[in-house]
């Protein structure tokens, strides 16, 4: 299966149960911003507050109300995208478990081998322009494709793979590697300056396909890391303007503080709680440019 396929499959369908996400959180808002404005409709008929207060309410109603008819356009066109990526004509799309009730991202297993990347497409096709330049792949491999465990303990970047990349370029060096004894003489040809060109061009494009492919490895596995520590980070917010939601919103209703405050801890509370749906996808993301990254999955 073309791994490129099944990532583009995986990450269409990731952002559609995002999207899902975010449209319950929406709606889940508007209802109890509906109530909100509700109570503060009777509190402005009885004099108790003012019709700023109102205002200030219906425009909670109002954001909330515009962002589900954009996110129901959105989870539409996704559906379409994801039917074509199946080879189904657009239609709407069967569900499986929700965002927030998919198992865990598992963990990426350590001292995965750099030779899973052998695999990938790209490294297959340079390494058949060297083939057909007359070249002993063996040779070449040994030269400059680095046996390496591409993951340390738990699953993230290994000391080696951080390693190829930590000289000023960007980019590690070959180490002097000579072209000559990866060719086979072959048959004599009329224009050995042309033979010996093309067969340059064959080890450069060899050289720089592996450097992008172990990069691909190392953005892939920082990437998961990061998301990892970010998406903690973003339920603890989420977790905290909801408190201050639930307080500004009581203190309201107890007539010790005006609209303003709810207004303020209310927009802070689905910001963050659209961060936390945000954060959920961009970890699985990252778990399936990973599968991607290692030509498809760390299954030997």
């Amino acid at each position: 299966v073309n791994a490129t396929l099944v990532a583009n499959v995986a990450n269409a369908y990731f952002q559609l149960e995002e999207l899902d996400l975010e449209l319950d959180i929406s709606k889940r808002a508007l209802a109890s911003r509906n109530e909100s404005l509700d109570l503060t409709k009777t509190l402005e008929e009885h004099g108790i507050n003012s019709i700023l207060d109102v205002r200030q309410a219906e425009q909670l109603v109002y954001t909330a109300a515009a962002e589900i008819a954009g996110l129901e356009r959105r989870i539409g066109q996704q559906e379409d995208l994801l039917s074509i990526l199946m080879g189904n004509n657009p239609a709407s799309v069967s569900r499986g478990m929700d965002l927030t009730e998919q198992p865990h991202a598992p963990q990426v297993p350590a001292g995965l081998p750099s030779a899973l990347l052998e695999r990938r497409a790209d490294i297959r096709q340079a390494e058949q322009l060297l083939i057909a330049s007359n070249a002993r792949i063996g040779v070449a491999r040994a030269a400059y494709f680095p046996d390496i465990s591409l993951t340390a303990t738990p699953g993230f970047q290994s000391p080696a793979l951080t390693s190829l990349f930590s000289g000023s370029s960007g980019l590690w060096t070959f180490a002097g590697a000579v072209t000559q004894p990866i060719f086979t003489a072959g048959r004599i040809r009329s224009n050995v300056q042309l033979v010996q060109e093309q067969q340059q061009e064959a080890v450069l494009t060899y050289q720089q396909t592996i450097q992008g492919a172990f990069r691909d490895v190392s953005d892939a596995l920082i990437a998961y890391q990061k998301d990892q520590e970010f998406r903690t980070q973003q339920e603890l917010l989420a977790r905290s303007a909801q408190d201050a939601a639930q307080l500004s919103g009581m203190r309201y209703k107890a007539g010790t503080t005006n609209y303003l405050e709810v207004l303020t801890n209310e927009t802070n509370y689905l910001s963050a709680d659209l961060g936390l749906a945000q954060a959920r996808l961009n970890e699985l993301l990252a778990l399936v440019q990973i599968y991607k990254a290692l030509g498809g999955g760390w299954q030997q």
